[in-house]
């Protein structure tokens, strides 16, 4: 499959099927990391873990302002309202 770059703005861009983006596991807007190898562009995807920044969200609540309780409150979920303690 060929494409060509195009000029955007002050940037060249490179249009990329769906098909591709969809075999590697992407969407629009999907962070990249660019890299040069033997003169070819490598582009992979950028993944983070499920659960990263969760400890610093954590630990930040608990510091707002000594009421951890009140901040933990506001995570319901779908339901809640139905139970019954």
């Amino acid at each position: 499959m060929q494409t060509a770059l195009r000029k955007m703005g002050n940037s060249t861009g490179m249009i990329v099927p769906r098909s591709i983006l969809g075999e590697i596991g992407v969407a629009a807007g999907a962070a990249m990391d660019l890299r040069v190898e033997d003169g070819r562009l490598i582009v992979t995807p950028i993944t983070t873990p499920t659960r990263a920044g969760w400890a610093t969200s954590a630990a930040a609540m608990a510091l707002s302002d000594g009421s951890e309780e009140a901040d933990w409150q506001a995570f319901g979920n779908q339901g809640d309202h139905d139970l019954q303690w």
